[in-house]
């Protein structure tokens, strides 16, 4: 029970740190969604998706590896981290001054030709990302989680402040009187750019704050554990380009997939893209855990008891996270405020991402089978094969059902995923998962979400008041049929 409280305090401190910052970050949405018009927020949209591609290619897979080679004893971790480092400097350094000199020609393939900037713009965000990624693992692997918690949250203050600053000061000051010193700051042939403007300064003063992990980056190198490194590493390059392609195709293909004009279409990737994101609440819970669970995992995996351990997780986790569905869907009157009336009618796809959300929650649990075994190409198999699938829904629905496609086509996707990776583990790292609890909290999630809509429709009954009922009535279910026993196991430890 002890690592199982140490995970959970852990989980705490990063999901603070994502939860609050990410929260403070959500504000954007309103933000920028009663600021510019969905055409304007379906080119943040592409342009982040297209960082995203870019943003799994440029840390090389080197977290997890770093993590497993400093774990491993064979060779000091300033040496581990060392060669990890050099490879990312050197790599993003490349991509960096290949973007800034080909910023036209990669604009106008991007039908953005009249805004090169951006491209220079979203390279150097991607380059201190990166680079910065390389040192928060390092905090990471010395459980230092609230200096990760601190840095992450100033990160996101700065774009948030930034971003105030820039769309409501500087942009009201202009309407005002564009020659006062506010107004100045203001250039409306930039437009959406602040957005990027806002996050690259973020960026440069979270690299600042990084230096002390920067140091010693480039103090030692070994051929050999790069080989290793590499090996091990870069079959977590086609898994992570692959779960890009699940996460973020949709939004870089709707502009491309979606039978009207440019315009058009890049207005119902903004309203996909604004209601894309009232999912975060469990997305930032997946995020705060996945922090928290790496280096968990590889720390239990020679432990006696680890697969009960790891089942025990899985069977919590599934449970928060069927909470948060809960939360989202049964209160979506409230939630649709967080977006302009432009984006609203795009609520419908919400509770579908949530389940995606959800399964891919599941699949990072149950993907320890590849990582603990070092079996990290067989594991990028299965998320190929969901990438597959994800690309062949897409071109499939997307035409016919619109956004609406590329929602189920994720769902399709990580329910593919979740199959093989719990077929595959129960071969080569069997774990005892409790699929009847795991698949009932599931299902019975879905079934209060449907019972409300039911109650809300046939009842006089205010929609939150049904809601608030639905969301104690499953508490008090878990209570009874796991609350309990986790409480007497944990007293009988102590």
């Amino acid at each position: 029970m002890d690592s199982l409280k140490r995970l959970a305090s852990q989980t705490a401190v990063y999901g603070m740190s994502s939860v609050l910052g990410r929260f403070l970050n959500y504000l954007l949405v309103p933000l920028f969604t009663y600021s510019f018009a969905p055409a304007q927020y379906g080119v943040v949209a592409e342009l982040y998706a297209y960082m995203g591609f870019l943003a799994v290619l440029l840390t090389f897979g080197l977290e997890t590896g770093y993590f497993r080679f400093r774990s491993d004893g064979r060779w000091p971790a300033e040496l581990v981290y060392a060669t990890s480092m050099r490879v990312l400097l050197a790599g993003n350094l490349a991509v960096f001054l290949a973007l800034l000199l080909g910023r036209q020609p990669v604009a106008e393939v991007l039908r953005h030709a009249n805004h090169p900037e951006y491209i220079w713009w979203c390279a150097a965000i991607l380059a201190l990302d990166s680079v910065g990624a390389g040192a928060f693992a390092r905090l990471r692997a010395e459980n230092r989680a609230l200096r990760f918690a601190s840095i992450k949250l100033i990160e996101i203050a700065a774009n948030v402040g930034l971003s105030v600053f820039f769309i409501l000061v500087c942009y009201r000051a202009f309407l005002a009187d564009p020659r006062s010193l506010l107004g100045r700051l203001w250039d409306p042939t930039i437009g959406v750019g602040y957005v990027f403007l806002a996050n690259l300064a973020a960026s440069v003063v979270k690299l600042l704050l990084l230096a002390p992990e920067l140091r010693g980056a480039l103090r030692g190198f070994d051929t050999s554990l790069l080989r290793r490194l590499l090996r091990y590493s870069l079959p977590m390059v086609i898994i992570g380009l692959a779960g890009i392609v699940n996460e973020m195709l949709d939004r870089a293909a709707l502009k491309y997939l979606l039978p009207y004009d440019d315009a058009t279409n890049l207005a119902q990737l903004g309203i996909y893209s604004a209601c894309y994101k009232l999912s975060v609440l469990m997305s930032l819970f997946i995020q705060a855990f996945r922090y928290a669970g790496e280096p968990f995992f590889f720390a239990h995996a020679k432990e006696a008891d680890a697969g009960h351990t790891y089942a025990l997780v899985l069977n919590w986790f599934v449970i928060c996270c069927v909470l948060l569905f809960l939360l989202v869907t049964l209160f979506l009157d409230v939630f649709q405020y967080f977006v302009g009336a432009a984006y609203r009618e795009g609520l419908g796809v919400v509770p579908i991402l949530l389940l995606a959300n959800l399964l891919l929650g599941i699949y990072i649990n149950l993907s320890i089978w590849y990582k603990l075994t070092d079996r990290t190409l067989m594991g990028a198999w299965v998320t190929l094969v969901g990438s597959v699938v994800t690309t062949a829904l897409l071109f499939w629905w997307i035409p016919m059902y619109g956004y609406v496609g590329a929602a189920w086509a994720h769902l399709a996707c990580y329910g593919t995923m979740v199959s093989l990776s719990y077929a595959l583990g129960r071969r080569y790292y069997p774990v005892p998962y409790d699929l009847s609890r795991v698949v009932g909290y599931t299902a019975l999630g879905v079934g209060l979400y449907g019972a409300s809509r039911l109650l809300v429709t046939y009842t006089p009954w205010p929609a939150p008041v049904i809601g608030a009922l639905l969301i104690g009535l499953f508490l008090g279910l878990v209570y009874l049929a796991d609350g309990r026993r986790l409480r007497r196991r944990s007293l009988s430890r102590d």
